[in-house]
């Protein structure tokens, strides 16, 4: 089985640019609107100080997260519509968590997937810990059949009003409310398959039923029953690993142990986007795939 090291790119456009990043913070544009958040990696210098934001997240003191939003101009509590690819409408907001309501970078992954489907007839694919739904919209815009998956009911609630912005609430979309890896075995046990399944597991979370998720304990199984779920016709299996000390060789070992009797391909290295002031990779996460 063939494996390489890659990076994927995201590139500045219309509804997200990374405009400047040094000394642990980043610049970015949201539409219109733009905004300062930190970012330990970006350990050199911007490229200018002259960053005029329209609010700034200022972390808290303990490493396990915290702060606040600071507002420079006003900034709607309840978010502002964004455009992907002129094709996926959804709401961008300022959250507690310091996110805006999608993750930028997983632009050139979702471009990815629609590809490896591309030709497919009706294809079926999964997103599992979906979030607020973009790369599940992505898919269905592209014609997949798609099972969306997240513990968080207020997630799906937002996943399903971003599909009615895009016009697509009558599309053939799932939106499951459950536990990531109690639903992906039950789907082993009634012997479902998939043309592809995207996952972004966080490191540490709870299902709707008090579920407890470790990333380095709980990853391997979910990743063997997703196996499961794929076969030789299949066409893609995603993971993408956020803010975690783990190598993304090690993300590519664990595809690789599993997919090895699939044939195809293990690729596995690191999400950047492109900072627009000067052309630098701000690496956000690391990742691994499998492809036919």
């Amino acid at each position: 089985m063939e494996t390489r090291f890659v990076t994927l790119t995201s590139e500045p456009r219309p509804d997200y640019t990374l405009i400047d990043s040094g000394n642990g913070r980043k610049y970015e544009s949201y539409g219109d609107r733009r905004f300062i958040r930190p970012e330990p990696q970006a350990m050199w210098a911007p490229a200018t100080e002259d960053w005029d934001a329209d609010a700034e997240f200022v972390p808290g003191s303990d490493e396990d997260g915290g702060g606040r939003w600071y507002n420079n101009r006003p900034v709607p509590m309840d978010g502002w519509p964004l455009v992907w690819n002129d094709e996926v409408t959804f709401n961008a907001q300022c959250t507690p968590f310091r996110h805006l309501g999608f993750f930028p970078d997983m632009d050139p992954v979702w471009r990815w997937m629609r590809g490896e489907l591309a030709g497919v007839e009706n294809p079926v694919a999964m997103n599992l810990f979906g979030y607020t739904g973009v790369g599940t919209l992505a898919l269905s815009a592209a014609g997949a059949q798609m099972v969306h998956v997240d513990a968080s009911k207020k997630s799906v609630a937002q996943a399903r009003a971003n599909a009615e912005m895009s016009g697509m609430s009558g599309r053939p979309i799932r939106w499951i409310v459950d536990d990531a890896a109690k639903f992906v075995a039950r789907e082993v046990r009634r012997e479902k398959r998939y043309d592809g399944i995207l996952l972004d597991p966080p490191k540490y979370g709870r299902g709707p039923e008090g579920e407890v998720w470790r990333l380095e304990e709980d990853l391997p199984g979910l990743i063997a029953n997703c196996r499961k779920l794929l076969d030789d016709q299949s066409h893609f299996l995603f993971l993408t690993v956020y803010a975690v000390r783990m190598s993304a060789l090690a993300l590519g070992g664990l595809l690789h142990s599993h997919f090895a009797d699939l044939g195809g391909k293990v690729e596995f290295g690191e999400l950047a986007v492109r900072e627009q002031a000067r052309g630098l990779l701000l690496p956000t996460a690391i990742f691994a795939r499998w492809s036919r």
